[in-house]
């Protein structure tokens, strides 16, 4: 058995160079189909599929607190009752992770960094490049100023090998070095490095909830006994604590992908299964080429079944000839597969904007180089068996008897339209999806965002809240910020903010309507908080909807005001003018870790809303209230120019270092490019599908192209026949168009079948689409039906211009 498939692949192979034209597309088809096919699966594997890289991954757990169907963080005092009484985890350690001040050598950055337990490294797993974990006693406040870095962070900063034991200063602090993290997983994460989680007397509360927490089960615990465990001290504590932990649970969850974005798991999906339809697309392309080829081989067959070849020798041997030429095309790909995995990386991945987990490994694994060899296989299978079964079932009399035509017949043609059919219907559904996609990106797109995002370059002051919390401080450094800020050339409006439009920002706060009964745990109506100087919405292009916009005299010294969105309006008083209504809100203290007593506010104004957080995300309600009341440390600043907002870029640092040279600007960006990256993922993956879909597309138009050649070739006697009894051009010309068209809309009738599908598979990434968008699949049909018109055009003329004469004698 050995011996005889050596003998078919050895023949597959002259075959193979005795053809190279046939060969080469061949190839190349597959290899396309192949690589795209590995490249998507490569990302896939390592980001959902591929097992954590740590000491057995399973026990590893997240801890949340859990109320009204959301997970949340956990408060401090919480953490420390559950890691005193629980008696299913080996180890449990709080973290959270924020922005901090970072001195360099060249200049202060604000950088992002974790605030970890002491082990939680050795907890999880990670192994450590140089130094050492964080120890108990470093947990405690004033004991806390030690630092790890990334093995990234260590190599920016020079790869001192000597880095142990120096001192970097954090937020205008001196900590030492004491560890290294070595290279791996911490270095794909947005942080650069750890300092320890030390708990100050006011943070010790049940009411902020801060922490993120994790945990390692202890041997042959599972999550679901985990669970009953956390479950009954949860209940524990809402009995001794109705106040703060009424209804409060806990969840326990697995570690893998808490983060990783359910859309982007989808689009990653999504992407594989398009891939998957160009692979099964360049499949059937390649069987009819196959068949196409085995035409002429049919006097071959029949020689050498009438010289004692088996049916299912001959089987094999086609068979065999179809694996080698999915091997080579498997080869090829896996090449292709490196070049677009690099580029995926590089370009697609990172301009998407799309966070991977820190643990996602991508790369041509083994494991995905197992899928590739499979991929092959069935590739080889899935357009070698046709092609084999026609060959081995061939009349060995009647081929000898006309020449090798007699197996070339209707039987013969019958597959390759249902080839040509499944392709069609292939490219149909993908281009069905790339249409869905285009119109949800038309219509975000379209969106209104209720800002400008013209001529405004933004940045973040990153002061520590720690160390400039009093009004005193606060509201003359703004103050004389902004004038200096106002005084460059070129700039028109300034204004300073507690978050920017389409990026976030503010307090998640309760709101309740004063003279009201207020709402209960259960029901609290929570608003997006935003501390605003009078300038925002100028700056932004903020529409004032009713009342007046905040003023200048709104400070500090006049009586407290708000002004609302529609959104919030529209919802707390519905019917009721909110002019001069009155709201209670909860006050945000810098340097206090839990909100204050509720404060009062007068509502004046009603605005136009805003997308906060992104035009994907729902509006929310939000109240906004004047700077100079309720001033913060941490603002984010906005400036309107009259020209290029870049230009201003370095003038706008060198006016924060003149106020304080330690002080860092933090994600410096214009509102074009933050509304471009808004919009960015849903561009590439619009545009990855289009092109995706072009290739099928064209594919399939090669399909019904080379199946349309063949039956013209095989009809030449009957076309000359026709013409020599009078059928005029025209009549040759539709005679071929219809069974093109016919071919065609067999597939169209396929692919809106799973066109359904495909948009029921797309749901989640889709904005303002439904998964039916009746004139998105007409327009793709009248798309692929006048490819395919096209295509079966030309085997037509060539039809047309048959010679009666020479078709008459044609063998």
């Amino acid at each position: 058995m050995a011996t005889m498939l050596i003998q078919n692949f050895r023949f597959a192979l002259r075959l193979l160079r005795k053809s190279p034209g046939f060969a080469l597309v061949a190839i190349l088809t597959l290899a396309l189909g192949i690589g795209a096919t590995t490249a998507i699966f490569s990302v896939v594997y390592a980001t959902m599929l591929a097992p954590l890289p740590y000491p057995n991954p399973d026990q590893l757990v997240l801890v949340w607190s859990h109320r009204r169907g959301n997970d949340n963080n956990v408060s401090v005092q919480d953490y420390l009752d559950w890691k005193a009484q629980n008696k299913t985890f080996q180890s449990m350690i709080a973290s959270n992770s924020g922005s901090f001040n970072m001195a360099t050598a060249d200049r202060p950055e604000q950088v992002r960094g974790m605030t970890v337990g002491p082990g939680w490294y050795s907890m999880v797993g990670v192994k450590f490049f140089k130094g050492r974990d964080f120890v108990s006693e470093e947990g405690e406040p004033g004991k806390d100023k030690e630092v790890i870095l990334t093995h990234d962070t260590w190599q920016q900063m020079g790869s001192d090998p000597n880095i142990i034991g120096k001192s970097i200063r954090i937020d205008l602090e001196p900590h030492t070095v004491v560890g290294v993290l070595a290279p791996g997983a911490p270095d794909r994460m947005q942080i650069k490095f750890l300092v320890p989680l030390a708990f100050t007397p006011d943070q010790v509360n049940r009411e902020d909830h801060q922490l993120i927490v994790a945990a390692r089960l202890k041997p042959g615990v599972t999550i679901a006994q985990a669970q009953a465990d956390m479950n009954v001290i949860a209940a524990r504590l809402a009995s001794e604590y109705p106040q703060t932990d009424k209804d409060l649970g806990v969840n326990v969850v697995p570690l893998r992908n808490y983060w990783f974005p359910k859309r982007t798991q989808s689009t990653l999906w999504a992407l594989l299964g398009a891939v998957g339809f160009v692979l099964l697309i360049a499949c059937a392309n390649v069987a009819n080429l196959l068949l196409a080829k085995a035409t002429t081989r049919l006097k071959e067959v029949a020689v050498r079944a009438s010289l004692g070849a088996t049916r299912a020798r001959v089987f094999m041997q086609f068979l065999t000839e179809s694996l080698a030429l999915a091997l080579l095309g498997g080869l090829v790909g896996v090449g292709v597969a490196e070049l677009m995995l690099q580029t995926i990386m590089k370009t697609l991945l990172s301009g998407m904007g799309l966070s991977l987990p820190s643990e996602a490994e991508v790369g041509l694994s083994l494991p995905v180089l197992g899928f590739t060899l499979l991929c092959t296989m069935l590739c080889g299978v899935l357009f070698g068996c046709a092609p084999a079964w026609r060959a081995s079932g061939l009349n060995v009399n009647e081929t000898l008897k006309e020449g090798g035509r007699a197996g070339a017949g209707s039987a013969h043609q019958r597959l390759r339209r249902v080839l040509v059919v499944a392709e069609f219907g292939l490219a149909l559904a993908l281009l069905a999806g790339a249409a869905l996609a285009i119109h949800s990106f038309w219509n975000l797109s379209r969106l209104d965002l209720g800002v400008r995002t013209d001529h405004i370059l933004t940045f973040g002051i990153a002061h520590p809240t720690k160390d400039f919390t009093q009004p005193q401080q606060i509201l003359p450094f703004y103050r004389e910020l902004l004038a200096r800020l106002h005084a460059i050339p070129g700039v028109t409006e300034v204004s300073a903010a507690s978050g920017t439009p389409l990026s976030g920002g503010g307090f998640g706060l309760p709101v309740n309507i004063v003279g009201q009964p207020p709402k209960d745990s259960n029901s609290q109506n929570i608003a997006d908080f935003m501390k605003v100087t009078p300038e925002y919405y100028k700056t932004f292009g903020i529409q004032l909807v009713k009342g007046r916009m905040l003023a200048e005299s709104d400070d500090e010294n006049s009586p407290h005001v708000a002004m609302i969105n529609e959104f919030l309006a529209s919802h707390f008083f519905p019917g009721v003018d909110p002019i001069g209504q009155r709201l209670s809100v909860p006050q945000v203290i810098p340097g206090v870790n839990k909100p204050g007593p509720p404060q009062e506010w007068e509502i004046v104004g009603v605005f136009h809303d805003v997308r906060m957080f992104g035009p994907r995300n729902l509006t929310y309600p939000e109240v906004d209230v004047p700077f100079y009341q309720s001033p913060w440390p941490q603002e984010d600043v906005a400036i309107r120019t009259s020209g290029d907002p870049e230009l201003i870029r370095k003038s706008a640092g060198a006016v924060v270092s003149s106020l304080d040279p330690n002080l860092p600007m933090a994600q410096v960006q214009t509102m074009d490019e933050l509304a471009s990256n808004d919009f960015l993922q849903d561009r590439t993956v619009t545009a990855l599908f289009g092109i995706l879909a072009t290739v099928a597309l064209l594919l399939a138009a090669i399909g019904i192209y080379g199946v349309m050649a063949f039956s013209v070739a095989q009809r030449t006697h009957e076309i000359g026949l026709r013409m020599a009894l009078g059928a005029d051009r025209n009549q040759v010309l539709q005679l071929v168009l219809r069974e093109g068209v016919v071919l065609a809309l067999a597939g169209l009738g396929l692919g809106l079948v799973g066109a359904l599908f495909v948009g029921r598979a797309l749901k989640s990434m889709l904005f303002g689409v439904g998964t039916i968008d009746l004139a998105a699949f007409a327009t793709v049909s009248i798309l692929l039906l006048a490819s395919a018109l096209l295509a079966c055009y030309f085997p037509a003329q060539r039809a047309t211009k048959v010679d009666p004469m020479v078709a008459l004698r044609y063998e």
